[in-house]
């Protein structure tokens, strides 16, 4: 994992992104933030179980079709499984110790 700290990448709503094997952060303060951090880890977590490539076809299939189903590109963000998963166990930091494979299956 590789924390980079790049401000012009991120979309104006997102503070952070997971690109394999890289954590990209706008402020370089959220690497320090514990919370945040794990939200991440558990993101390149679901990436490696998805080979990388799986991860993001399926994250923007189920993105476009929770769009299509809300009408709304935040309600469709924060109702993706890998997302659902993220933001119920990020204050868990002991999650990714704990987690079974494909954990984000029951958050669809």
């Amino acid at each position: 994992m590789f924390v980079v700290v790049n401000k012009f990448i991120l979309a104006k709503h997102f503070d952070g992104v997971v690109l394999w094997p890289f954590i990209v952060v706008k402020r370089k303060e959220l690497k320090k933030n514990p919370v945040f951090m794990n939200h991440e880890r558990i993101h390149l977590r679901q990436q490696l179980e998805l080979l990388v490539i799986f991860f993001f076809v399926w994250y923007f299939f189920e993105y476009f079709i929770r769009l299509i189903k809300y009408g709304d590109a935040y309600q469709a963000y924060s109702r993706i499984s890998f997302e659902r998963e993220a933001y119920v166990n990020e204050k868990d930091l002991n999650y990714l110790s704990k987690r079974s494979f494909w954990s984000f299956w029951s958050y669809l």
